[in-house]
């Protein structure tokens, strides 16, 4: 096993980083001053014990923390089993998020009836809708399958922050700089999804999930200022 691989595994490694990120996030976040909009509908349905789904863009997924408040009731993410997967789990933890990890070696099936299970004990579910690997600004269904087999409310959801750190990955993540201002947005996805809906329905949906994850994501871009990210199916503006 080479040097690289021993570190990448070693359990002091990743939580020492882990730490660090969190410990940088919460630094972040508490410097500087956030407009936090729209979450009402979203906090209300959590509190009174309805679990619901909560859709955002992998590129916003590190300021998960304050998009939802987990004082209000129990949520689980959904990460990658992949070590950068798991990593961004145990990070979540350290906020209060749960995690279900995806493998590739796991049956659909059998994932989907973990999530319904977790749905049905009242814990709502949190999804990077282009994760965990891509490609980036392109919506999955797997929202709307969880929607329609709970008939759970969908809420998008997603940040910017008028200085900020753009990593140079496949989706380049995002990471607020310390001392800005930042917004965090929510908005309800109010398109009911069919119980026996088609393929060609069930991809129309898609479509407008995805589409209303580009506006809110734009809209917190445009709030403190920025340019909306460009997103690889449409030009930038």
């Amino acid at each position: 096993m080479s040097l690289r691989k021993k570190i990448a595994d070693s359990p002091w490694f990743n939580d020492s980083l882990e730490g660090a990120f969190a410990a940088y996030i919460r630094f972040a976040h508490r410097t500087s001053r956030w407009e936090r909009t729209g979450f009402e509908p979203m906090d209300e349905a959590v509190r009174a014990g309805e679990p619901v789904i909560m859709a955002l863009w992998h590129q916003r997924l590190m300021m998960a923390p304050f998009m939802f408040d987990t004082t209000l009731g129990p949520i689980c993410s959904l990460t990658s089993s992949a070590r950068a997967g798991s990593a961004v789990g145990r990070l979540l933890g350290r906020f209060g998020f749960d995690t279900v990890p995806m493998s590739s070696h796991k049956r659909h099936v059998a994932l989907s009836r973990a999530v319904l299970g977790k749905m049905r004990d009242g814990i709502s579910i949190g999804i990077a809708t282009d994760g965990p690997r891509g490609p980036a600004r392109i919506a999955s269904t797997v929202p709307l399958v969880w929607a329609r087999a709970s008939g759970k409310r969908i809420f998008v959801v997603s940040y910017a922050a008028r200085r900020q750190i753009t990593f140079p990955t496949w989706d380049r993540l995002t990471l607020p700089a310390p001392y800005t201002r930042g917004v965090l947005m929510c908005k309800e996805w109010t398109e009911h999804v069919p119980r026996k809906a088609s393929e060609e329905e069930l991809e129309a949906l898609r479509l407008k999930l995805e589409a209303a994850l580009n506006e809110i994501t734009d809209a917190t871009d445009r709030a403190v200022g920025r340019k909306p990210s460009a997103a690889p199916n449409r030009p930038r503006e």
